[in-house]
């Protein structure tokens, strides 16, 4: 293995006075991207030399000096230089070698190079291409065009983020929500609102939720195929799910438990009565009596109170909230609440699993789908609030990086090593600093 080495020695203007850590620090950040602008050409012309070297032994001196290329702008991450790349030709075939390029593998035809385009890429989960692109040019001065960022980033998500078939994984628990989303076609035709759909699987209660699929303008069947192609999912024991219409047709299978969100059962009865022809006054008393049902209005820090002690008590709460869904039942009139009162029948039964799973495990599944839809807000709000309209397959690309950046945070890193395709990266071995005073004498 090579070593280098680079001597470095740098000059800084000090104020006789007044300067505090904040000017220091200020200071040596503006001054970072030069300094490194500096050993990055230093490396280059170091690199290029013995690449010539090589190339003209390699061809047993066939190859002779040829001039440079024009200034060829690069875009790094420390910001934009030029370099002149040295060429050499082939007296035999008159071919035309650039050393350096080949040495480095640098793109031809590209001024920003990846490594520069990790800090946009990252902020576009959060932020417009363009917000993105301004934000990075403003801290590093080197910003791509949203069009250049919104390009990497499909390139990015198409090489490294896929879902990958987890029939090896010995995943117990079926999480699967959705939100509608305005997608648009070609030369920005509205194609109006679609549903974007996702599941998550989990090893059992403690374990974390993995994302298995996510999905725009997929029917709950063509999901469930796909489900069963990459998912053991006959070892699949609980459906959790807001209950959705083609759900539990297409994704409960035979042997499975179904668990209602507890929360979508609360939120969705209104609206139900209202298809019916009721009005926000006339629901009170409905409205009211479901929240008070109990396996409705328990709560996660409640449930983290009980013992083993306690199971004669769950299993009164289990009778209480049958008798009182029937009771329920009986006070909505089939002929004049015909869609909530069959609402209501199909929830019943199902918003207990948690409670009849404590029962056989004594551990608790979550009853909601909070867990997810609190994370996804802010992705949520990006598509609805920034992006405003997407394609289908665009925001399918943004959405692979999204789940990689905020979901799983700890393997973003390795992830742009793979992409960037690092597989001998630089190592800095030694460093010396020193320092000396240099005093005006006149």
């Amino acid at each position: 293995m090579d070593k280098i080495e680079i001597n470095l020695a740098l000059t800084f203007k000090i104020p006789d006075e007044g300067i505090n850590v904040n000017g220091l620090l200020y200071g040596l950040k503006k001054a970072n991207s030069e300094i490194m602008l500096g050993i990055i050409k230093t490396f280059f012309e170091a690199f290029e030399q013995k690449a010539i070297e090589r190339s003209r032994d390699s061809a047993k001196d066939r190859l002779i000096r040829y001039g440079h290329q024009r200034a060829r702008t690069l875009r790094t991450s420390f910001g934009p230089f030029k370099y002149r790349f040295a060429k050499l030709k082939n007296m035999d075939t008159s071919q035309i070698l650039i050393p350096l390029r080949e040495a480095l593998q640098i793109p031809r035809y590209r001024q920003y190079q990846n490594e520069a385009m990790e800090p946009a890429i990252g902020l576009s989960v959060h932020l417009s291409y363009n917000r993105s692109d301004l934000e990075v040019d403003r801290i590093l001065g080197s910003g791509a065009s949203r069009w250049t960022v919104w390009r990497r980033l499909h390139e990015f998500s198409s090489s490294q983020c896929h879902f990958q078939d987890l029939k090896k994984i010995p995943y117990i628990f079926l999480l699967v929500d959705g939100t509608k989303v305005q997608l648009q076609g070609p030369r920005a035709s509205n194609l109006g609102k679609k549903e974007m759909r996702w599941a998550l699987v989990s090893k059992g209660v403690g374990h974390p939720f993995d994302f298995a699929g996510i999905w725009i303008a997929w029917s709950w069947e063509q999901i469930a195929e796909d489900l069963k192609d990459r998912l053991s999912y006959e070892n699949l024991e609980v459906l959790l799910s807001d209950g959705g219409p083609g759900i539990i047709e297409n994704l409960l299978a035979p042997g499975m438990r179904l668990q209602r969100c507890t929360v979508h059962a609360k939120r969705d009865f209104p609206y139900i009565l209202y298809q019916d022809g009721l009005k926000k006054k006339g629901q009170r008393e409905f409205v009211d009596f479901l929240n008070q049902i109990p396996a409705l209005s328990f709560s996660k820090e409640r449930i983290e109170k009980l013992t083993e002690k306690d199971k004669e008590n769950v299993r009164e709460i289990c009778e209480r909230t049958e008798t009182d869904f029937s009771e329920l039942i009986d006070m909505l009139d089939p002929d004049q609440y015909p869609k909530a009162r069959t609402y209501v029948q199909n929830l019943a039964g199902v918003v207990t699993t948690f409670f009849q799973w404590w029962l056989d495990h004594n551990e608790w599944i979550p009853f909601t789908t909070n867990l997810i839809e609190n994370r996804f807000s802010q992705v949520k709000n990006r598509i609805k609030r920034i992006g405003r309209r997407w394609s289908d397959k665009g925001l399918l690309k943004w959405l692979m990086v999204v789940i990689e950046k905020i979901f799983y945070p700890e393997n973003w890193d390795d992830l742009w090593k793979q992409y960037l395709q690092i597989n001998q990266p630089l190592h800095l071995v030694n460093m010396r600093i020193s320092y000396r005073w240099c005093f005006n004498t006149t």
